[in-house]
């Protein structure tokens, strides 16, 4: 996984939330979208000095896991036996053995910048996601695909910004809610279709500021939010 294709999975999500390309570079993606998110953070390997990514940054050492295992099995983490007189000798031979492992990827598939990851293809720069496919800028989400900065989410696909939330598509900027799709701005509803600045509603559609338009009526309000999305 690299920018490039990152950016491929951002445009295609923006096609399908709001009917345009993407027309922000993947670096202001991150910083528009994603500021608030807590992802891995750029460290060195201690050993070989290369750029990694982790989520624990309260260490003094790091290392990748593929360096990990490589160290393994050509020389081990196994030391001789040595003469310590006090715990203070402990805790110094401790230290110099104990790297904080970084990039830490299960059955995954090209992902890059991720940590820890598991079960996960095609993911770029996210952090404890699971069973999840094409998504970028992402912590905490759990079977999910083509998702953009998002948190604690699960079972959802298209969404950009949706946060402790289930079963989202299509849907930009949702919040505790469950059931939603092809809306924006909605925050503890569930179960709707077709909504804009929608909160603690159920069971509706073209709704917007919870008032009920007509369809006419509300796409033609939803195109102007589209393009104050896009060029704000």
């Amino acid at each position: 996984m690299d920018k490039r294709q990152a950016s491929e999975i951002v445009n295609n999500t923006f096609k399908m939330i709001f009917g345009k390309d993407n027309p922000f570079p993947l670096e202001t993606v991150f910083s528009k979208f994603a500021f608030d998110i807590k992802l891995p953070k750029k460290v060195m390997d201690s050993i070989t000095g290369q750029e990694t990514w982790t989520e624990s940054i309260h260490s003094n050492l790091f290392i990748t896991q593929n360096n990990m295992r490589t160290y393994d099995r050509q020389k081990g983490w196994i030391l001789p036996k040595q003469d310590v007189k006090n715990l203070k000798d402990v805790i110094d031979i401790w230290k110099k053995i104990n790297y904080t492992t970084t990039e830490r990827q299960y059955d995954c598939i090209n992902v890059a910048q991720c940590d820890p990851i598991y079960k996960t293809e095609n993911a770029f720069h996210c952090a404890d996601c699971r069973e999840c496919r094409n998504i970028v800028f992402c912590d905490g989400c759990a079977t999910c695909e083509f998702t953009i900065a998002s948190q604690r989410t699960g079972n959802s696909g298209f969404c950009l910004r949706v946060d402790d939330s289930h079963s989202c598509t299509n849907s930009y900027n949702v919040v505790c809610s469950n059931s939603i799709s092809n809306s924006f701005f909605i925050q503890d509803c569930n179960n709707l279709h077709e909504c804009i600045f929608c909160s603690h509603i159920a069971n509706k559609k073209f709704c917007i500021s919870n008032m009920q338009f007509e369809e006419k009526e509300y796409f033609m309000i939803k195109n102007e939010i589209i393009n104050w999305i896009l060029n704000s």
